[in-house]
């Protein structure tokens, strides 16, 4: 019914108060008790996720989706692992990041504070749940949850956990707030309470991203599809060029870090791809490539424009042969989503022309796309991965969910003395 978000929001806004005004301690002890009661409540977890795996599978979901959507005891002590890191990391609230003293003597700094309240809209992945909440309380923020209607009952579940921390902490629950009814046009209702959220980051497939960011009247960060690309530059080493191919593409494929087309320098072709094809094939990809690749495997699938711009999901590749850096850079420019490119080279000046001519939120250098990751770049947790240039780019942790002020600190100055 209509309302029903707004009352969610306003009492988030008011207990967000609470959180911003606890101590470093205290919220830190929050974060450590949440990963507690997720280890006690990993029962009940699994068992709800199992209705919903259940569910999603009787109604036809994907591999890609199944997978984000699964949860095992590992996975659950992942999460409790990811909020303990988070509770161990410097409290950002209160930081001054600069300051300096200006000619007329005022001091001037800038200094972190909370955004507020948080709205995160996502799909499938309810370790979301949990991570999205420590991130936001971890920095004195408050979160309102919007899950998708697949993990219903897993969110519910975490949830729970992440409230009776709250009230053991004596803090209000409402600091995190899930929109458990799934209706649709509770999304829209969340979207326009500008006067109440602060920011919203919508996390999911490419329909959900393009409806948020159409329909909303509140800031948006995206955390849009992963088209990444690994370019294997004509002085690479073909077995590092390899393992970094097989690690981007295999280890993962559902995630938006994986790999989704292999550009090759005409060069090195003959020496690398008929290698990198062999190996593919070995894990059951499937790979569509250009007449250049095809040259290598003629029963190879012809590669179309819609696939370099594809985010498969799946194990699935698009291979194709270029004429150089330059070229590479220009395919990624034109197919690219901003999120992740990675270069095998042993040329320092031509990884250096990658890094410079790419702009996507992370580029690696002789690494795998996979390492685009909160967790593994030493944010603990990440909130997502922001493919929109604004104050955040990149995996988001805690710092990213806090803004800087300016406090001036004087003696008595004035702009204009009155006489």
């Amino acid at each position: 019914m209509t309302g029903y978000v707004r009352g969610l929001a306003l009492a988030a806004r008011q207990a967000q108060a609470a959180i911003a005004a606890a101590d470093a301690a205290t919220r830190r002890r929050l974060l450590e008790t949440m990963a507690d009661q997720l280890l006690a409540g990993e029962a009940a977890i699994l068992a709800a996720n199992a209705d919903d795996l259940a569910k999603a599978a009787a109604h036809g979901a994907g591999k890609a989706t199944l997978d984000r959507l699964a949860l095992d005891p590992a996975r659950v002590r992942g999460m409790a692992e990811a909020l303990r890191e988070v509770a161990a990391q410097a409290d950002p609230l209160g930081e001054v990041t600069r300051r300096e003293t200006r000619p007329n003597g005022l001091v001037v700094e800038r200094q972190r504070i909370p955004l507020g309240l948080v709205a995160m809209i996502y799909e499938a992945r309810p370790n979301v749940t949990a991570e999205a909440a420590a991130l936001c309380l971890k920095a004195g923020n408050a979160v309102l949850l919007r899950g998708g209607s697949e993990a219903a009952a897993s969110n519910a579940a975490i949830a729970a956990c992440l409230h009776a921390a709250l009230r053991e902490a004596g803090l209000p629950e409402a600091a995190v707030s899930l929109v458990a009814d799934p209706a649709r046009e509770h999304v829209l209702e969340l979207l326009q309470l500008a006067d109440l959220v602060d920011l919203a980051i919508p996390r999911g497939g490419e329909s959900l991203i393009r409806f948020v960011a159409e329909h909303a009247r509140v800031p948006v960060i995206k955390h849009y599809k992963g088209v990444c690309h690994l370019y294997v530059d004509r002085d690479a080493d073909v077995a590092l060029a390899l393992d970094l191919l097989v690690d981007g593409k295999v280890s993962r494929p559902g995630v938006c870090n994986a790999l989704e087309t292999l550009l090759v320098h005409r060069d090195i072709a003959p020496a690398f791809l008929p290698h990198a094809l062999q190996r593919l094939q070995a894990h059951g990809v499937e790979v569509r490539g250009d007449a250049a690749t095809r040259a290598f495997d003629p029963a190879l699938a012809p590669a179309t424009e819609a696939d370099y711009a594809a985010e498969f999901l799946d194990l699935v590749i698009a291979v194709k042969v270029v004429d150089d850096l330059s070229a590479a850079l220009a395919h990624i420019a034109r197919h690219g989503s901003d999120h992740t490119e990675a270069i095998a080279t042993s040329d320092p000046d031509a990884a250096e022309a990658f890094v410079r001519g790419t702009r996507s939120s992370a580029v690696m250098v002789n690494a795998s796309s996979r390492f685009n990751d909160g967790g593994q770049l030493g944010l603990g947790a990440e909130i997502g991965i922001s493919t929109t240039r604004l104050h955040a780019y990149g995996p988001m942790g805690v710092e990213a969910l806090t803004i800087e002020r300016f406090v001036v600190r004087g003696e008595g100055q004035v702009r204009h003395p009155v006489g």
